[in-house]
């Protein structure tokens, strides 16, 4: 079958390795879609090591059918479709204990610990299985909304984090797919109105589809005199920061109402290093949050909006490219020209 090989930083390319021998507790997937998430760039250019092993294959935001059951697996059957919970929690350390299961501090996943999506096939281990991380797809979800859900799965994270609720203002920093998703998340939440700061145009034009209410260009207009205009002086109640630039963090923590809350939900770029304005959170009662990863019950929470069609992830892919065509996929996600990039087998 054919794989993406990971074999180094920098180092990866698309080659035939033997098929997956699955034990009598785990799955065989055939991969439909796999997507590109920020966190695989990272690791290809070696920018992420953590868990990282050498050679391996990597992608954790996965959808795909079943074509072999391990004589020990109960409740699937070949030819079911699945999205594929990556992360694994062990359930037993004082982030589990305390219902961070999603900060665990032993978790193993799916591309890192485990071959991940990047494959034509992939065996899906026992622990994840047994875990509920394996979700069952109905026909009519696509495989790359089924591939998406891993993605919105850590958005719902970032929202039940900052506590959006109704009639909300919010700002999303970034229209990237994950700032596409918080835009559709707090309009769900019950958001009065969501504000999305965003310098590329086809990202904006998304963002118009996609039910945002006011759109602004960083680089050519006035983001807190729109935002000011837009909330009669008071400030936004929440801020999703989806775009991992630690310089635009003091300016954006000013756009906040008094009583706000920041998510700093991207990941930051080099050491993430930033200077903010203490006074402002102090004498503005800030709430300044992070998230990472998500629960399982976010992952379901997540599934269960794609099967019901409260949420439209197909809208956020705009490219396609075969195992054979991973480099061009890479370099198309390089050139920000695109949103979701999928790979298919």
């Amino acid at each position: 079958m054919k794989a993406v090989i990971l074999e180094g930083p920098n180092m990866f390319t698309t080659k035939e390795i033997p098929m997956p021998v699955i034990k009598a507790d785990e799955l065989l997937v055939k991969m439909e879609k796999a997507a590109i998430c920020g966190t695989d760039i990272r690791i290809l250019e070696g920018k992420k090591t953590k868990d990282v092993r050498y050679p391996s294959v990597i992608g954790h935001e996965i959808c795909g059918v079943i074509s072999e059951v391990g004589s020990e697996v109960k409740g699937f059957a070949v030819g079911e479709r699945v999205a594929i919970a990556n992360v694994i929690p062990c359930g037993s350390c004082s982030s589990c204990l305390n219902g961070r299961e999603n900060a665990c501090l032993n978790r193993q996943a799916i591309g890192y610990q485990f071959d991940g999506g990047f494959e034509e096939y992939l065996a899906i281990p026992g622990i994840a299985i047994q875990a509920g991380n394996v979700v069952k797809m109905p026909d009519h979800v696509s495989s790359t909304a089924g591939a998406l859900i891993e993605p919105l799965a850590c958005c719902i994270r970032g929202m039940v984090n900052a506590g959006t609720g109704f009639n909300d203002t919010v700002l999303v920093v970034g229209a990237g797919p994950i700032g596409l998703m918080h835009l559709q998340l707090s309009k769900i939440a019950g958001a009065s109105k969501v504000i999305i700061s965003e310098p590329n145009q086809m990202r904006r034009d998304k963002a118009k589809t996609l039910g945002a209410d006011v759109i602004v260009d960083p680089t050519s207009e006035n983001l807190n005199e729109i935002v000011m205009r837009e909330t009669d002086g008071l400030g936004v109640d929440v801020i999703i920061v989806a775009i991992g630039v630690p310089s635009i963090l003091n300016s954006t923590i000013n756009l906040a109402k008094k009583g706000g809350t920041v998510c700093l939900f991207a990941g930051f770029a080099g050491d993430g290093m930033s200077q903010m304005s203490a006074n402002t959170i102090h004498y503005n009662e800030l709430n300044i949050c992070g998230s990472t990863a998500y629960k399982r019950s976010d992952y379901l929470a997540a599934a269960e909006m794609v099967k019901t069609g409260k949420i439209d992830l197909d809208e956020i892919a705009t490219h396609v490219y075969k195992l054979d065509d991973f480099k061009a996929a890479y370099e198309k996600f390089l050139d920000g020209s695109g949103l979701k990039i999928m790979i298919e087998a």
